[in-house]
């Protein structure tokens, strides 16, 4: 009777959904469309994590400003710890000055010990990508920036990035720093693979939404600072340059932009439509304009080829796996159902492609397969999990975010007999199974 438990454990409940006809060239044709035009890729959903479509995703190449995401967070998540608030003023160090002023690059032009608001450096960071503004918040946040590339690599790790490593906090070639160097050598740059950037991009969007407060500004009022602040970011509605107009891209609101002679062109995009959040990620192109035409060809993909569905609804019964038995309980049996519905960012054409894992919990299963009484209606005895049958997964960017799952749970209450009842039902079924080893006797005398 073992063997009967372990069937319940692993039953597979295949529900078909839509019809398979036309599913593989469809999406084959709708890849092949892309034609992406840069060296590192991924396209993904924010809420889930999963992968739309990616491209040497795993390739370590260095992330120029980009890497500012990672200084975003940090200083977000002290201000969250109460370590300071927006409102708080820094002065501007040595090392910030020398940033202000060096050439090339962006910058804010802070004065030797001027006084900023943590609100006003981060907006410099995060619209203009000044690298003087972002010194200036890691000395705060760290003491020194030293300390703060440390942070930094602390949380790559702690959110998975394992192609990632940092050696100052702007994206800036250690060459540029001169004496300031934090880590690392005068030859180092940051280094980023664009699955750990979207890892990082993912994060910084959910766990700080306010985040896209500053990201989505395509430019400050006048006289914010001595500079005037025009965000990089050319696919943001309201763009004041002219150049940018062609790139405008309905829904965008973020995230950072990258340049150096190594890196190239980078952008870590995210765009939102209804209730959908899509973040994309863009490395070496070759152009300004081509990091975001490439961007817009992934976002153009997601938004147009991907859809939320309900694959199950809540209370659905399992059509293979309607009840489980009962020890002990005045029903031999119970029935099942899902305890809450089942839905995915599917392709548009590949419904069919999911199916219904039902596993009951083994822990609450005797030898011979059944649950014990009593049970309540409600109780949770298991989970129905999603699972996907295609040949085009390319999984999802942590194991949490893959588990698409809702409990198994009994739909009736079940009491438990007495000990009376116990040993009659007991006596019963020896006396039944007597009888029947008894029929089979007599039908064999006369085979």
């Amino acid at each position: 009777m073992k063997q009967r438990g372990r069937k319940f454990i692993f039953l597979l409940l295949t529900v078909m959904f839509v019809s398979m006809t036309g599913f593989q060239p469809a999406l084959v044709q709708a890849e092949d469309n892309i034609n992406l035009q840069a060296e590192s890729a991924i396209l993904v959903e924010a809420n889930t994590g999963k992968i739309l479509f990616e491209k040497n995703a795993d390739e370590s190449l260095p992330p120029a400003s980009m890497s500012k995401m990672m200084t975003e967070y940090l200083v977000m998540e002290a201000i969250e710890e109460g370590q300071f608030t927006w409102e708080t003023k820094t002065e501007a160090s040595e090392y910030a000055h020398y940033l202000g002023g060096l050439d090339d690059t962006s910058r804010v032009w802070l004065a030797l010990g001027e006084q900023r608001t943590v609100e006003e450096l981060f907006t410099a960071m995060a619209v203009y990508s000044a690298n003087d503004a972002t010194v200036a918040l890691a000395e705060l946040v760290a003491g020194s920036e030293q300390a703060f590339v440390e942070m930094m690599n602390e949380k790559a790790a702690e959110l998975g990035m394992t192609n990632s490593h940092f050696v100052n906090s702007t994206g800036l070639p250690n060459s540029m720093l001169g004496s300031y160097i934090p880590a690392g050598s005068p030859e180092d740059e940051n280094a980023m693979s664009a699955r750990d950037t979207a890892l990082l991009a993912r994060a910084l969007v959910n766990d700080f939404p306010k985040v896209l407060e500053f990201t989505s500004i395509p430019q400050t009022e006048p006289g914010y600072f001595d500079v005037n602040l025009i965000n990089f970011n050319w696919m943001l509605a309201g763009h004041p340059e002219g150049q940018a107009q062609a790139h405008t891209y309905d829904g965008v609101d973020g995230l950072k932009t990258g340049f150096t002679d190594l890196a190239g062109y980078c952008f870590a995009g995210t765009a939102q439509r209804d209730n959908v959040r899509l973040i994309s990620v863009v490395m070496r192109t070759d152009s300004m304009g081509a990091r975001f035409e490439e961007t817009a060809k992934l976002l153009d993909f997601g938004f147009n080829e991907f859809t939320y569905e309900e694959l199950a609804a809540e209370g659905e019964v399992p059509e293979e796996l309607q009840t489980l038995p009962v020890a002990q309980g005045k029903e031999k049996e119970v029935p099942l159902a899902l305890g809450g519905s089942l839905s995915a960012f599917v392709h548009k054409d590949e419904g069919d492609k999911y199916t219904l894992e039902v596993v009951p919990d083994e822990q609450l299963l005797n030898e011979d397969g059944q649950l014990s009484a009593p049970l309540s209606k409600g109780d949770v005895v298991g989970e129905v999990k999603l699972t996907y049958a295609g040949d085009r997964d390319y999984g999802y960017l942590d194991q949490e975010s893959a588990a698409e799952t809702v409990p198994l749970v009994v739909t009736e209450d079940v009491e438990k007999i007495g000990w009376l009842r116990q040993f009659m039902r007991s006596v019963g079924n020896l006396f039944s199974g007597l009888w029947t080893s008894v029929l089979d006797g007599v039908k064999g005398w006369f085979s």
